[in-house]
C-alpha cells in the first residue's frame, strides 16, 4: 500500500539523542548522552504534599479545561521571576507551553515558510534543528568562539540573506557547546536584529544553573522594540517530566503562539500548572536550585579533571560555567560516530557532534553530559572513554 505523506516528513529524522537514550536504559551503560537532570534531586516528598493539597483546595478546576494562555497565578510567578533577571514583562504576555520544546516547534510554525533562512549558532541544539527542519527552511550557521556567536559573521549573514526569518540562540551555557554569550555580544545581537528587522528566538533552559562568574542579563533585557521571543522552562531547575515551559513575547507576537497552541493541544495540564505554582509559593525553589548547582558543579569539576588526566593531549573540550554539557573536539578527520561504536563496546555512551550542525560536516565533535551520572560512574566512564580515544 503506497501511502503519500506530506513532503515535510521527508525532512524529519529521528532524534539521535532519543535513539541513544533507548540504548542507555541498559543499566551497565555509563551514559553521558542525554541532557538529563539528576533524578535524585527531584523534590518528590514535597510534590506528594503539593499534589494532595492542590486536589483538596482546587481539584475541580485543576481537572477541568482552562484558558490556552495558562494558569494566571503561575504566569504571574514567571513574570516576577523574569523581572528579577531584567526582563520587564507582564503575565499577560506569557504563554505556558509543554516544555520549551513546544515553544521551538511553535516558533517554526509561526515564522517559517519553505525555503526561508534560519540563522543559528554553529553548533546548535539538535531538538531545535529538528523542529525547524519540518518546515523546510535553509540554515545559515554562524560560528562561535569563547564569547558566543560572532557578531561580524552574523551581520554578514543578515546582509546576504534577505529572507532570514529569525536568529536562534542559546546564550547561556549553550547546548551543546557549554559556551556563554558575552554581555557586549548580547547588546550587539539586539542591535543587529532591530537593524535588519529579524526576530531573535532566545532559548534559555539553563540560565539559572550558573556555577561561577557574574550573572549576565538575558538578550531580551536589551530588547526595547519587542523583537526578541524568550523561551523558558521548569525542566532543568525543577523536573522535566512535568513538561511545563513558557514563551514570553510582545503582545502581537504572543497572540500568534496562542493561536497555534489552540490548534495543537488547547492548553497545558491544568493540574500540573497549579502544582508548580503552589510549590513555588509554599516551598523554597531558590534553595532547591542551589542544591542542583552544588551537585552539578561538583560533577562538572570531576568530569573535566578526569578528562584532563585521561584524554589524549590533542583532544580539546570546553569549560562551561554552568549548565549540563561540555563539548569535545577531536583531531580533524576523526568521526565521533565511529568513536561511539568503540565506546559502546566499553559500555560508555555520548552524543556524536554531527547532528548538532544543520549542514553536513563537523563530524569530529561530541557532547558529554555531566549532570546525570553519579561521581563514581563519571570517573569510570571517562577513564573508559579515554582508553578508546588513546587507542585511535
Amino acid at each position: 500500500m503506497a501511502i503519500k505523506f506530506a513532503k515535510r516528513m521527508d525532512n524529519i529524522k529521528g532524534s539521535a539523542i532519543r535513539e541513544l537514550l533507548k540504548l542507555t536504559e541498559q543499566p551497565e551503560i555509563i551514559s553521558f548522552a542525554g541532557g538529563l537532570p539528576a533524578p535524585e534531586l527531584f523534590p518528590i516528598e514535597e510534590l506528594k504534599e503539593v499534589c494532595v493539597k492542590v486536589l483538596e483546595t482546587d481539584g475541580r478546576a485543576g481537572l477541568q479545561y482552562s484558558p490556552t494562555e495558562g494558569y494566571i497565578p503561575l504566569r504571574k510567578i514567571i513574570s516576577q521571576r523574569l523581572n528579577k533577571i531584567g526582563i520587564e514583562i507582564g503575565y499577560d504576555d506569557i504563554l505556558i507551553t509543554s516544555g520549551s520544546q513546544q515553544g521551538l516547534e511553535f516558533s517554526a510554525k509561526i515564522f517559517i515558510d519553505e525555503g526561508d533562512i534560519i540563522i543559528c549558532e554553529s553548533p546548535s541544539y539538535l531538538g531545535a534543528l529538528n523542529a525547524f527542519k519540518a518546515y523546510l527552511p535553509n540554515f545559515v550557521e554562524v560560528g562561535m568562539d569563547e564569547d558566543g556567536m560572532k557578531m561580524d559573521e552574523l551581520e554578514k549573514a543578515l546582509q546576504v540573506n534577505k529572507n532570514a526569518r529569525f536568529i536562534y540562540t542559546i546564550p547561556n551555557f549553550q547546548n551543546p557547546s557549554g559556551i556563554t554569550m558575552s554581555l557586549e555580544r548580547r547588546k550587539k545581537l539586539v542591535e543587529l536584529a532591530e537593524k535588519y528587522n529579524v526576530p531573535v528566538i532566545e532559548d534559555n533552559p539553563y540560565g539559572e544553573l550558573r556555577f561561577e562568574g557574574e550573572e549576565i542579563p538575558p538578550v531580551k533585557h536589551f530588547d526595547k522594540t519587542g523583537i526578541v521571543v524568550y523561551l523558558g522552562t521548569f525542566s532543568k531547575n525543577f523536573a522535566p517530566g512535568l513538561r511545563l515551559g513558557w514563551v514570553a513575547a510582545s503582545t502581537e507576537i504572543l497572540q500568534k503562539y496562542v493561536l497555534v497552541k489552540q490548534g495543537a493541544d488547547l492548553q497545558c495540564n491544568s493540574l500540573t500548572q497549579r502544582e508548580i505554582a503552589y510549590y513555588i509559593n509554599n516551598y523554597d525553589l531558590e534553595s532547591h536550585i542551589k542544591k542542583i548547582i552544588e551537585v552539578y558543579k561538583k560533577r562538572r569539576d570531576l568530569m573535566l579533571d578526569t578528562m584532563g588526566k585521561e584524554f589524549p593531549e590533542n583532544v580539546t573540550y570546553t569549560y562551561p560555567n554552568g549548565g549540563l554539557f561540555t563539548w569535545v573536539t577531536l583531531p580533524e578527520g576523526i568521526d565521533a560516530a565511529e568513536v561511539l561504536k568503540s565506546a559502546l563496546e566499553e559500555k560508555v555512551a555520548f552524543v556524536p557532534g554531527g547532528p548538532f550542525y544543520p549542514n553536513p560536516g563537523n563530524e569530529n565533535h561530541f557532547r558529554l553530559n555531566y549532570s546525570n551520572m553519579p561521581e563514581d560512574r563519571i570517573v569510570d566512564g571517562i577513564k573508559r572513554l579515554g582508553k578508546v580515544l588513546k587507542a585511535l
